[in-house]
């Protein structure tokens, strides 16, 4: 029986040289040549949201051409478009992959494309089934299950206020609230710019706001939190800390007089722990910690596809290449020219699908991609 892979969460620095670091022991333990699922969504309101997520992939095939990933953006950019997280055959590589990665972009507008979709409920199945998850930047702060609106508070002036996230550890019995960017110091010294950019006095008021019997972990730059749900703990790795804030057991406090986090335990009747790298810490420290049976609270079709893929792939068996999002987009224009007969137009995007490298074959159900073979 599978067990859930590892998740990995990015104070910042995902694709700096400590990021490689975490990054060299994820894959040093995937299988050779791993499949790695890079999901736009976070970014996708972007103009060019496909570079944002293209220039982490170069981090992977160069920074990390040693173990010869296999490397596929997700264009699951925004619903109601050609690039849907609804869409079946865009989000179709996340059921493949051995490690999902989303990072840069909006977090309100991350929570709003994925909650609910096709997506969200393949990445679920999949590191259900073993797959990593590798989070960073806003979307480490879209799986709290409170997420910080970073941009309408900090950029648009808006009042003090959290929105549902889209709760990934809130299966596993872990109500988490995750602030990256933790001792980001980019005012310099006029202006706060920690807890992520929200400063310190913002964020007692903040706290405030939460509700009760939640812990909050912030991550600093250039850190790494690895949730390891085998070994059920939490694994610090980086230049900085990784600070909760929790009920729990007591404990010998580090010293807090006079700062804000003194106030905020304070407050919300909690105690605050540091851990630096190299420490770790009880998952069961953080929440009443247990693994889900099976595919519960996941659509009973989607943990199908997903164990279907699952067995699939430990049978050893090919899995057919998803095409990249550039083919994709042709397909949806040809299927368009089509619809409004210009066989014209629909025969030369034929012809420019198979200059790369693909074939598309005209069913009673819709156009169907194959790799072209080689001859």
């Amino acid at each position: 029986m599978a067990s859930p892979g590892l998740i990995v969460l990015f104070g910042s620095g995902e694709t700096s040289d400590h990021g490689r670091r975490v990054f060299d022991q994820i894959l040093s333990a995937l299988p050779p040549a791993a499949r790695l699922a890079l999901l736009e969504t976070p970014a996708g309101f972007e103009l060019n949201s496909d570079r944002v997520i293209g220039r982490v992939g170069e981090f992977f095939r160069l920074r990390l051409q040693n173990y010869a990933p296999r490397v596929t953006a997700v264009a699951a950019r925004q619903r109601g478009t050609p690039f849907s997280p609804d869409d079946p055959a865009i989000v179709a590589p996340l059921l493949q992959a051995d490690l999902i990665f989303m990072g840069p972009g909006s977090p309100s507008y991350a929570v709003r494309q994925l909650r609910h979709s096709l997506a969200w409920h393949y990445l679920l199945a999949r590191h259900r089934l073993g797959a990593v998850i590798a989070l960073a930047s806003a979307a480490t702060i879209a799986v709290s299950a409170y997420a910080l609106p970073v941009y309408e508070i900090y950029k648009v002036g808006e009042d003090l206020h959290w929105k549902a996230g889209l709760d990934l550890f809130g299966m596993y019995g872990l109500p988490l609230v995750f602030i990256p960017h933790w001792n980001n110091n980019d005012g310099g010294d006029e202006l706060d710019t920690s807890r992520c950019f929200m400063g310190q006095k913002r964020f007692v008021r903040l706290m405030s706001l939460l509700p009760p019997n939640l812990t909050v972990i912030g991550l600093d730059e250039k850190t790494a939190l690895v949730m390891d749900f085998t070994a059920r703990v939490g694994r610090v790795i980086g230049l900085g800390g990784v600070t909760l804030i929790h009920t729990g057991p007591a404990h010998d406090p580090p010293k807090l007089e006079g700062t804000e986090l003194e106030e905020v335990a304070q407050q919300r009747h909690s105690h605050v722990h540091i851990f630096r790298d190299g420490e770790s810490f009880a998952l069961q420290r953080i929440g009443d910690f247990h693994i889900p049976s099976g595919g519960d609270g996941l659509p009973e079709q989607v943990w199908q596809a997903a164990q279907a893929a699952h067995n699939q792939a430990e049978a050893g068996e090919k899995v057919e290449e998803t095409p990249p999002a550039a083919v994709q987009a042709l397909l949806e224009q040809r299927r368009l020219a089509r619809q409004r007969k210009d066989w014209v137009a629909a025969d030369a995007l034929r012809h420019e699908i198979a200059a790369q490298g693909w074939e598309v074959a005209d069913t009673p159900t819709g156009q169907v991609l194959r790799r072209k073979q080689a001859v």
